[in-house]
């Protein structure tokens, strides 16, 4: 199928095409809702453009996983919006973690958009055959870091802890990791 014909395809026909393999229906998918949720979770972090590319990445890599529990009673977007929200949640949870306890009493780097009550989590343990092959292709300090964080759900501190490297190293890694990820998915790359 010509790239041209994906873009008048609905979403509920590119998740079947995606779910089937086709790399190039999930990065329309990608191209069509990438702005807007980068938007979001730039809105969410108060402006913070890196951490809203995280955020951004993260969503789609947690989109790319769980494709297979997509309801189409839900519209893809409604469904894509509750996972970046999640992903910010999280985002803020570990961020929690790594202030101090005198930052928190301040209320320092907490966003009033955090909705405490919502503990909802979209990552599961099963991958496409696809995601096996771009974690495979992955070299082996990134493969390790994504593994850690994306299916073992582990924090930046556990991670460090456990290959002995300082937390601005591992959340370094966990970001290319992510990057080349995304690329790969986005470009086909296997």
């Amino acid at each position: 199928m010509d790239v041209e014909k994906y873009i008048i395809l609905s979403d509920a026909q590119l998740v079947v095409l995606a779910l089937d393999g086709d790399s190039e229906a999930f990065a329309t998918l990608f191209r069509r809702y990438r702005e807007e949720i980068f938007s979001l979770c730039l809105q969410r972090t108060s402006g913070n453009r890196e951490d809203a590319n995280d955020l951004v990445q993260e969503t789609f890599v947690k989109v790319y996983v769980n494709l297979g529990k997509y309801d189409p009673k839900f519209t893809f977007g409604q469904w894509i919006y509750t996972i970046a929200r999640n992903a910010f949640i999280d985002h803020v949870r570990r961020r929690r973690e790594e202030m101090s306890i005198e930052m928190i009493g301040r209320g320092v780097g907490l966003s009033p958009v955090f909705d405490e009550g919502a503990d909802e989590h979209i990552m599961n343990e099963q991958h496409s055959a696809q995601l096996e092959r771009c974690m495979a292709a992955l070299p082996e300090k990134y493969r390790k870091m994504a593994e850690m964080r994306f299916e073992r759900e582990l924090s930046y501190e556990e991670i460090a802890h456990q290959v002995g490297l300082p937390i601005g190293t591992v959340k370094t890694q966990i970001h290319r990791a992510r990057e080349r990820l995304c690329r790969m998915i986005e470009e086909n790359e296997k």
